[in-house]
């Protein structure tokens, strides 16, 4: 009988630590990114887990046939680490001995060694889980881990819960038909549009929860900014006095990952040529006031008068940057009409509710606000919407054995990390894009 301890597999060594061992012969692993044969020698690029390290092969020592290599073979190699001068890491690995692990049966369908994919962005999902391997695309989903990263340390500094709350739930959270059906043994479920039931649920619970996690929206929109799967980055919050504190709380929060990247991803950064923006405060203005002064500013008459259009936003956005140096703006007091039927409303105006978006750059990338808590408001407010308190049974139950004033938001993880990486379509953040046109890879 065998017992497994944990034991940690030791002796190959990473990417990152290789400039530590020069003069050493150590044993590496990865895929062959490029051959580049000159004459009398080779250079290989290798793909480590994070790095694309420089290799030479030389019949001097190498004690291997060079057509043993193909791009993409997964190798082991014993390599002798040697000071380079001219390599931009400051050494290079001279290839003694070589294990092919495996290699291609065919030729990649699409070339991705180069600095930049020439293939369409079709073409690039189609081959996904071979485009993925470009130095460039994997950058971009490390970033995402990044800003992941920072988001959870400042969740868990700040003493919040996380939690995984259901994707299969009976009823909508956010109401209307933009939702997936499917039948659950003999009954109608859907996929959840957000945590937002449970979360609210749970501010009763623990004060403070957030959830990393899948959001699913029957949207039929076929846009550079739309996805029916994305995945969201929510917390709410109890016993909040007003909220104005729900979008300081986020501020903080996106500090904390711009702070993250910043300290821990400079090699992505500087390969994706990011500028993370500066962010000492965001500014934040009411919704008809921001509407207002787009119109103002750019002549330009909106044909939606509760709600932003997409030019709106980016011009609102551009007019922020020009005036007060922020890419963030905050548009606070949305039209109850646009809101959810959870949204609390000012009491000096209840045609406004106290909720905000967060717009970054041109797009709007997070939805939040302060919720209803009273058994009977909540009540009513459906009442007056039409809606049957019998289908939301289990989500009324809290506010009827009594609930705190709360409130929260949702992020779109896709959305910010396209926008921060300056992309053009939010499909290049999302590692396997789901639209109305895509299901496969």
């Amino acid at each position: 009988m065998e017992y497994i301890t944990g034991s940690r597999k030791m002796g190959v060594m990473e990417a990152e630590e290789l400039k530590k061992h020069i003069g050493e012969t150590l044993q590496i692993h990865g895929s062959v990114y490029k051959l580049r044969k000159m004459s009398g020698f080779a250079f290989v690029l290798l793909r480590m887990r994070r790095a694309i390290v420089q290799c030479v092969y030389s019949k001097e020592f190498s004690g291997f046939p060079l057509e043993e290599l193909r791009e993409e073979s997964c190798i082991v190699a014993m390599a002798q680490v040697v000071e380079e001068e001219r390599s931009r890491a400051g050494y290079e690995l001279r290839l003694l001995e070589v294990q092919v692990l495996s290699a291609p049966e065919a030729e990649l369908p699409i070339v991705i060694n180069q600095k930049q994919l020439s293939a369409s962005l079709e073409k690039q999902l189609d081959f996904r889980p071979i485009t993925l391997r470009n130095e460039k695309q994997r950058a971009v989903f490390k970033i995402q881990e990044g800003i992941c990263r920072g988001f959870r340390a400042f969740f868990e500094e700040e003493h919040f819960t996380e939690i995984h709350t259901p994707k299969l739930v009976s009823a909508g959270a956010e109401g209307g038909a933009n939702v997936f059906y499917l039948e659950y043994f003999g009954k109608q479920a859907y996929l959840a549009q957000s945590p937002q039931f449970y979360k609210q649920m749970m501010t009763a619970v623990y004060e403070k929860v957030y959830e990393i996690g899948p959001v699913f929206r029957a949207e039929k929109h076929d846009t550079s900014r739309h996805l029916n799967e994305y995945t969201g980055v929510d917390f709410e919050m109890s016993y909040i006095t007003g909220f104005e504190e729900l979008m300081q709380t986020e501020t903080r929060m996106l500090k904390a990952a711009l702070r993250m990247l910043q300290e821990e991803y400079q090699e992505e950064l500087a390969l994706l040529g990011v500028k993370l923006p500066v962010m000492e405060s965001i500014p934040a203005i009411r919704f008809r006031e921001a509407k207002e002064l787009v119109a103002g500013e750019y002549h330009r008459e909106s044909r939606e008068r509760d709600d932003f259009e997409p030019e709106e936003e980016a011009l609102l956005c551009k007019w922020m940057q020009k005036h007060t140096g922020s890419e963030f703006v905050f548009v606070t007091h949305y039209p109850s009409r646009k809101r959810p039927f959870y949204a609390m409303e000012s009491r000096e105006n209840p045609a406004e509710t106290l909720s905000f978006d967060l717009l970054f750059r041109g797009l709007e990338i997070t939805t939040g606000g302060q919720r209803i808590h009273n058994y009977r408001e909540q009540l009513e407010k459906m009442k007056n919407r039409g809606m049957e308190a019998e289908d939301f049974e289990s989500f009324l139950m809290m506010h009827k054995y009594g609930m705190p004033p709360h409130g929260g938001l949702g992020l779109g993880l896709e959305r910010f990390t396209s926008k921060l990486l300056g992309q053009e379509n939010v499909r290049y953040a999302s590692l396997f894009p789901r639209d109305i046109n895509r299901l496969i890879p």
